[in-house]
């Protein structure tokens, strides 16, 4: 108890002195500029794509160099491992070199970042978008991690936004919110084609979004202004690439080859499993440069040893996992009234669990007409399901009032509709309901 006591003690003391450091840096910083003075600055770097000045851009200015500079330290340290490819790519399409800034914006120079909405990668592109610009995604495999694939496909997105919009304010916007979002702002504003002008139109996201770009961009042009110099940076070791086909064990590659299983994964973002199955195609893997003469000299030996272990493992492994598509075929089904999850798993022959994973469902609630992805073993028939139904939902409750008990699938429209003199405002004010949510079970006075 006495060394757990001492522990805990050393934690708080490390976690205060952190706080201090921070405080004292804050003080120290928190006087060091004015609004005037980062005006200035700012139009001292003014490049290709506008960096404009307000109190908006302030407040995020204020919030990278003072309020959080802890995450404004990380990405620093972090831009000399991912900067130099962007770089590459950027000079390719003949882009503006500052764009490689909006990276730190979409996922803080993380390759495996994963939104809540499903976006993911260096440049957060949603699993359509990628696919569009030609990022293979499957159980194996995400090539949106990938920072080379996803930097040339974010150009490609880029060069195709400013191309539409003419203006780059507008296609960093349209890069956030997708390009209806953005005519939609500038026909509700009267056809202005000016960021700033359109700005309360844009959804809110969108509208921090430009702003945090132009703090960004100061903070790290100023870094050392504000005592924000990289300090640790890091970089990514020198690799080289070799092609697989069909089935390798990953981990059996770093052992033969005694390396860092983790070093593997480092340099291969895109590779979700230890293992990758590519179908008969080959698939090109990174691999520490200094080990790639090893790899090569003894080929055939690594190959055999890595293309048998552990294949099973995976393979039940991606059939069993919730939410998987391995080996699935699509079928899209529409909901109709008195399905519910469970019928419709059943009919399917897949788990509840699955639709949810597969629809991003938070809960069992499915609605009349809703579309469903459901992914299916080729050859599944859908089956019929026989359900229970109450006979006589309706009973009398103990003070004599009429009392109907929510079935699978009902509304407050459907219940309204099978007794005479009732209605959905009726019900609603009956049972004080604020909205038309109900749920199989609930009870419900209805006369």
């Amino acid at each position: 108890m006495k060394f757990r006591i001492t522990i805990l003690f050393l934690l708080l003391t490390n976690a205060l002195f952190a706080q201090k450091q921070e405080l004292e840096e804050y003080d120290a910083y928190s006087e060091d500029y004015s609004y005037d003075l980062i005006a200035d600055r700012i139009s001292c770097i003014q490049k290709e794509v506008p960096l404009i000045f307000n109190e908006r851009v302030f407040a995020f200015i204020n919030y990278f160099i003072v309020r959080n500079r802890s995450y404004t330290k990380f990405v620093i340290n972090k831009s000399t491992m991912y900067f130099p490819i962007i770089e590459e790519h950027l000079a390719k399409y003949n882009l503006p070199d500052e764009l490689k800034y909006l990276s730190i914006v979409e996922s803080g120079l993380n390759p495996q970042a994963i939104s809540r909405a499903g976006a993911g990668g260096l440049w957060q592109f949603m699993p359509y978008t990628g696919r569009s610009y030609d990022l293979h995604q499957d159980w194996y495999i995400d090539e949106r991690f990938d920072p080379h694939l996803a930097s040339e496909a974010a150009c490609k997105y880029l060069s195709m936004l400013y191309r539409m919009f003419g203006d780059w304010e507008l296609a960093l916007a349209a890069y956030n919110s997708g390009p209806g979002n953005v005519r939609k702002a500038i026909r509700r504003s009267g056809y202005k084609k000016n960021f700033w002008e359109i700005y309360r139109y844009l959804p809110r996201e969108t509208r921090s979004y430009v702003p945090q770009y132009v703090a960004i961009v100061y903070a790290l042009k100023y870094a050392e202004e504000h005592n924000l110099q990289m300090n640790k940076p890091e970089y990514l070791m020198a690799s080289d690439t070799i092609n697989v086909k069909g089935y390798i064990n990953l981990k059996v590659i770093a052992s033969n080859l005694n390396i860092c299983y983790e070093d593997i994964q480092v340099l291969n973002p895109n590779l979700k499993r230890f293992g990758i199955l590519t179908n008969g195609s080959f698939y090109p893997i990174n691999l520490p440069e200094d080990k790639i003469d090893d790899f090569r000299d003894n080929r055939e030996n690594i190959i055999a040893a890595a293309s048998k272990e552990g294949k099973g493992d995976l393979q039940r492994l991606a059939t069993n996992s919730v939410g998987s598509t391995f080996g699935r075929d699509k079928v899209v089904y529409k909901v109709r009234s008195g399905d519910v999850l469970g019928v419709i798993a059943q009919r399917y022959k897949v788990r509840v669990s699955d639709i949810r994973k597969w629809n991003k469902l938070n809960s069992n609630i499915i609605r009349i007409d809703q579309r469903l992805d459901i992914w299916v073993y080729p050859g599944t028939q859908a089956v019929a399901v026989t359900t229970k139904k109450t006979i006589n939902p309706v009973t009398i409750d103990f003070s004599g009032k009429k009392v109907y008990t929510v079935q699978p699938g009902d509304t407050l429209w459907d219940i309204a509709k099978k007794y005479e003199g009732l209605d959905i405002e009726k019900i609603k004010q009956l049972n004080k309901l604020k909205n038309s949510k109900i749920l199989p079970g609930q009870k419900l006075i209805i006369g």
